[in-house]
């Protein structure tokens, strides 16, 4: 019984310290997402859908500008971060079983591998196309690409298309939106 009782408690260890190592050299750039909480379902289509949004509005666009992408980036790490946490809750937690707690961390993996992707389709698309800013928010099949442009076209608009489905191919709806640059 004292065996067992030991290696139970030397497993428990190892698994604080295996998450502490994590939490500690984590990026502090990771979001959540609620794209991955249980127990909501998507809609499977056979073919992906795409959108695309022009929006031409000089009024908001004084109100926005910068403070738009900056507001949306900070709702969307503190929304990915509560998930997190939730997430690491579950993880430390003493009543969760194994297989939820393997679920959590596979959960916290997914945020991460999407917070990069994101990461990386903004700086690709920015650098490509030359914008002054670009916010790419991805949730379950659907990512919505906003960005802070001058001029807007289909043509820009497919080419960014592409680079979404390119990095993300499980993207089923992308939806592009031009803001006007100030």
């Amino acid at each position: 019984m004292l065996k067992k009782q030991t290696v139970w408690l030397l497993t428990m260890l190892s698994l604080v310290v295996v998450l502490s190592v994590y939490y500690v050299t984590a990026p502090k750039n990771m979001n959540n997402s609620p794209a991955f909480t249980a127990g909501e379902k998507t809609k499977n289509t056979d073919e992906p859908s795409v959108a695309v949004e022009e929006t031409q509005k000089p009024s908001a666009a004084k109100e926005t500008g910068d403070d738009l992408f900056t507001a949306l980036r900070m709702k969307i790490e503190d929304e990915r971060s509560r998930l997190r946490d939730e997430l690491n809750a579950i993880v430390a937690s003493a009543n969760a079983t194994a297989e939820q707690k393997n679920e959590a961390l596979n959960k916290i993996e997914k945020l991460q591998a999407l917070s990069e992707k994101e990461a990386t389709l903004e700086t690709l698309i920015k650098s490509k196309g030359g914008y002054e800013d670009v916010l790419v928010r991805a949730d379950d099949s659907q990512v919505r690409v906003t960005i802070k442009a001058k001029q807007s076209s289909a043509k820009s608009a497919n080419e960014i298309i592409h680079m979404v489905k390119k990095e993300m191919p499980d993207a089923e709806y992308v939806t592009v939106e031009f803001q006007p640059a100030g």
